[in-house]
C-alpha cells in the first residue's frame, strides 16, 4: 500500500493546514487531497410521580440544613405554597420547604431561595414525597386534545413554548388561577439554579462575555434565535386552540406579551420542567411542583422522579446544558463533556470515496466526538483514523481502503506526525481563543469576589480548559510515542 512519507511540504502548504481550522465554529477542517504534507509544530395514566431517595446527599436531612449558614426555616410564602398543595392531596411526604439565601443581592430586594430538604434521614429505596396528577402540568392538561398537542409540537412551537404561553395567560388571572401559588413560587425562584443564577439565557450581552471562547456563547445565541421564532409563532396556538384560550379574556399572545416576557417565561418553564419517558409526545414534558428547581441537583445522585411504571428524566447532564437549562454547573460532574467537531473537506477529489470510509465506521462527513472527563485519551485515538483520511492524496490507496475492512490503512510516522501536529495546532487554538488561561481563572476563584453569573461562567470555562488541556496533553504523548527518526525529518525540512 503507497506511503505519503515520499511527499515533501511547501510553506504554502502548511499555512493551508493552519487555515482549515474554522475559527467562527471551532470545526477541525481536513486537509483536501493531492496535496503536500504540512511542517510538524512542535404519559401514564394518572398516576403519581414520586421522587425516591438513594444514598447520594442530594436530599439532605433537614435539621442538618437548618443548622448550615446557607439555610433557614422556611417562609410563609413557602408555607403557603406547602398549604395549597397539601389542600389538593399532595400525601404526607418526607421533606421540607426551606431558604437558601441568595449571595448577591439586588439592593437587598431578593428573597431568598426555595429548596427541597429531607424531613428525616432516609434510606434507598424511599420514597420522599408523591405529587398527584392533578397537581401535575402537561400538555396534554393544557390543550385537552391529545391531537393538537402532538401537531403543535411537530410542527413549530415546542412543549416549553405551549407550556410557558399557558403559564403566562394564568399568571394574568391573579389569585382566580388555580395555579396562582405555584406560579408565585416559580417567580420567586425567577428561573434562578441552586447557586442563584439565571440560564445565559437571561444575561446582558456583556455579561454573555464571561463565556467569550466557550462554544456556550454561540448556543445561547442560537437558542435565543429560536425562543423568538417560537414567539412569532404564538398566535398559531391561540387559533388551532381556541376552546381553550376562549376563556381568557385577553389579547393574542404577541399582543398580550412582548418578546422579553414570553422569554423569562419560556427560561422558567425550561429550569422546572421534567421529561417523562416511554409516554405519548403531549405527556413527555411535565411542570412538577417540589420538582425542579426546588431540588437540588448532583450529578452523582441516583433519585429520581418516576410515573409508576414510567421514568421522569432528571439528568444525567453535561455542563453547558445545566447552565443554560437551570443557570448552574456540577464540577464533579461525571457525565461534562465538550465536543470536537471535525469534518471532512467537501474540495477533496475524492471526498466522496472518503465519506464512504468514514460513513462505513459509523462516522459522519461532519462528525462530532464527545471528551469526556477521564476519556481524553481515548477519544483523541478515536479521532485519529477519522483525522487520517484528509491525508490520503493517492488514488490506489485509496481504492485499498475502500476495498478493505475497519479504519484506515496504515500511515507512515511523518503523516501520523502531520495529522497529530493539526490537532495540536487545533486544540491550542481553542485554548486561545478563551481572554484568561487556566491559572488566571484558578486564581480569580481562589480571590472569592467574584459577582454570581462571572463565577459560574469561570467555573464552567475552567472545566472546559481542563478537557482541552487533557486532549493536548494527549495528543502530545501520541507524538512522543513516535519513531525518533520523525524529529529527524522535521529538522530536515527547517522546522
Amino acid at each position: 500500500m503507497a506511503s505519503s512519507a515520499s511527499a515533501s511540504v511547501s510553506p504554502a502548504a502548511a499555512a493551508a493546514a493552519a487555515a482549515s481550522i474554522s475559527g467562527a465554529h471551532r470545526r477541525l477542517l481536513l486537509p483536501c487531497s493531492p496535496r503536500r504534507l504540512p511542517r510538524p509544530r512542535p404519559r401514564p395514566h394518572p398516576r403519581r410521580p414520586r421522587l425516591v431517595a438513594c444514598h447520594a446527599e442530594t436530599l439532605l436531612p433537614s435539621a442538618a440544613a437548618a443548622a448550615a449558614p446557607a439555610a433557614c426555616p422556611s417562609t410563609a410564602s413557602a408555607n403557603g405554597f406547602s398549604d395549597w398543595l397539601r389542600e389538593h392531596g399532595l400525601p404526607p411526604g418526607k421533606v421540607a420547604i426551606l431558604d437558601r439565601p441568595v449571595p448577591c443581592f439586588r439592593e437587598g430586594k431578593d428573597l431568598p431561595l426555595h429548596y427541597v430538604a429531607a424531613g428525616q434521614d432516609l434510606e434507598a429505596g424511599d420514597v420522599a414525597f408523591e405529587v398527584p396528577m392533578s397537581l401535575v402540568v402537561t400538555l396534554e392538561r393544557v390543550l385537552g386534545d391529545e391531537s393538537v398537542a402532538e401537531l403543535l409540537t411537530t410542527n413549530k412551537l415546542s412543549e416549553l413554548a405551549c407550556l410557558a404561553l399557558y403559564l403566562m395567560y394564568e399568571k394574568k388571572q391573579g389569585k382566580d388561577s388555580f395555579w396562582y401559588p405555584y406560579i408565585k413560587e416559580l417567580d420567586r425562584q425567577r428561573g434562578r439554579g441552586q447557586l442563584a443564577v439565571e440560564s445565559p439565557l437571561l444575561w446582558t450581552e456583556s455579561e454573555l462575555n464571561y463565556l467569550k471562547g466557550s462554544p456556550i456563547k454561540d448556543e445561547v445565541v442560537a437558542r435565543d434565535e429560536g425562543i423568538r421564532r417560537e414567539y412569532n409563532e404564538l398566535d398559531t396556538l391561540w387559533f388551532m386552540a381556541g376552546s381553550l384560550f376562549q376563556q381568557y379574556p385577553f389579547d393574542i399572545p404577541t399582543e398580550a406579551f412582548p418578546f422579553e416576557i414570553f422569554k423569562q417565561a419560556f427560561v422558567a418553564v425550561q429550569s422546572c420542567v421534567v421529561h417523562l419517558q416511554k409516554v405519548s409526545l403531549a405527556r413527555r414534558f411535565a411542570l412538577v411542583p417540589l420538582g425542579p428547581p426546588l431540588l437540588t441537583y448532583k450529578s452523582n445522585c441516583k433519585a429520581m422522579l418516576t410515573a409508576v411504571g414510567d421514568s421522569v428524566r432528571c439528568g444525567p447532564q453535561p455542563n453547558s446544558r445545566l447552565l443554560i437549562n437551570y443557570g448552574f454547573i456540577d464540577e464533579d460532574n461525571p457525565y461534562d463533556r465538550i465536543v470536537v467537531e471535525a469534518s471532512l473537506n467537501t474540495e477533496d477529489p475524492q471526498f466522496q470515496e472518503k465519506r464512504m470510509v468514514a460513513q462505513r465506521n459509523g462516522k459522519l462527513a461532519i462528525q462530532n466526538f464527545h471528551v469526556c472527563v477521564g476519556k481524553e485519551k481515548d477519544t483523541i485515538a478515536e479521532m485519529l483514523p477519522y483525522l487520517r483520511l484528509g491525508y490520503i492524496s493517492d488514488p490506489d490507496e485509496m481504492q485499498a481502503i475502500l476495498s478493505s475492512e475497519g479504519d484506515t490503512c496504515p500511515v507512515s510516522p511523518c503523516t501520523e506526525r502531520a495529522v497529530l501536529d493539526q490537532l495540536v495546532g487545533y486544540l491550542e487554538s481553542r485554548l486561545a481563543g478563551y481572554p484568561t488561561s487556566l491559572d488566571e481563572d484558578e486564581a480569580m476563584l481562589a480571590d472569592g469576589n467574584l459577582e454570581p453569573k462571572k463565577e459560574v461562567a469561570t467555573r464552567l470555562v475552567r472545566l472546559e480548559k481542563k478537557l482541552l488541556h487533557g486532549c493536548l496533553q494527549a495528543a502530545i504523548e501520541f507524538i512522543n510515542d513516535l519513531p525518533d527518526h520523525t524529529e529527524i525529518w522535521s529538522l530536515a525540512m527547517g522546522v
